[in-house]
């Protein structure tokens, strides 16, 4: 089975899996500056498309609900009148249906489908940020007869990564948000996976395709897809990358 994940820039991505058509961390918002607590984060480019291009979508993967650049206005808009919202347990608190919780490690089979969704954890930093950043989590979709997608959240850790790989034998397809991601709140260290770090986490997973995301649009971030290519073929891994079609 060939995916086709389209790209609206940042980490919004959509593929579809076992007749259902999944979206991350939806942003639609125009580019600008938006607020979080006493900060704000500039995004730097239009998103690829809008509401309307992703339309339809039966579940969205959202990594966490407290930053805009995983989940605007726009697209929390749009997320909440999708049928279903997958999340964290704190996160469907606030957002409401059709928001479900997910707990590290816990699996839902979705209705009427073969998917399996399991949560799995991310650390949106390094170790003792997490009451800074807030909970995140990351996603791997599996099923009989089905490619297994690890979706990784706003993930700074390669130790996570290991654990992932060790309950997952097999990963087909690893959508990891990169972008070596800075800001002053936890200063000069990576809130998100680098370059580097992309590299060594598809050689944890042993995953044959990876889908770079959450490399554009946003001034915290540090690297960009041309880092991410130079890494995958400094590496001799340049194959397995496999950036998203745009989405409009």
């Amino acid at each position: 089975m060939t995916l086709v994940f389209r790209g609206f820039g940042g980490p919004t991505v959509s593929f579809s899996l076992g007749g259902r058509t999944f979206l991350t961390d939806p942003t639609f918002d125009p580019a600008g500056r938006y607020p979080i607590g006493d900060r704000e984060l500039t995004k730097t480019a239009e998103s690829r498309g809008t509401p309307a291009d992703a339309a339809p979508v039966d579940v969205v993967l959202l990594s966490h609900d407290q930053h805009p650049d995983n989940l605007d206005r726009a697209g929390r808009e749009f997320a909440l009148t999708v049928p279903l919202l997958l999340t964290t347990p704190d996160g469907a608190d606030r957002l409401g249906p059709p928001a479900r919780g997910l707990a590290p490690w816990e699996a839902l089979t979705l209705p009427g489908s073969d998917v399996v969704v399991t949560a799995v954890p991310a650390q949106h930093g390094p170790a003792g940020t997490e009451h800074l950043t807030g909970p995140v989590t990351g996603f791997v979709l599996h099923g009989p007869d089905l490619p297994t997608v690890y979706v990784s959240g706003d993930n700074a850790s390669l130790d996570v990564v290991r654990a992932i790989a060790a309950r997952f034998s097999s990963v087909d397809v690893a959508v990891l948000f990169g972008g070596a991601a800075r800001t002053p709140l936890v200063g000069d260290v990576n809130l998100t996976l680098s370059a580097a770090d992309m590299v060594e986490a598809t050689r944890l997973l042993g995953a044959p395709t990876v889908v770079p995301a959450h490399i554009d649009s946003w001034a915290h971030f540090t690297e960009g897809l041309d880092d991410v290519r130079a890494a995958f073929t400094a590496a001799g891994l340049a194959d397995r990358l496999h950036v998203p079609v745009a989405a409009a």
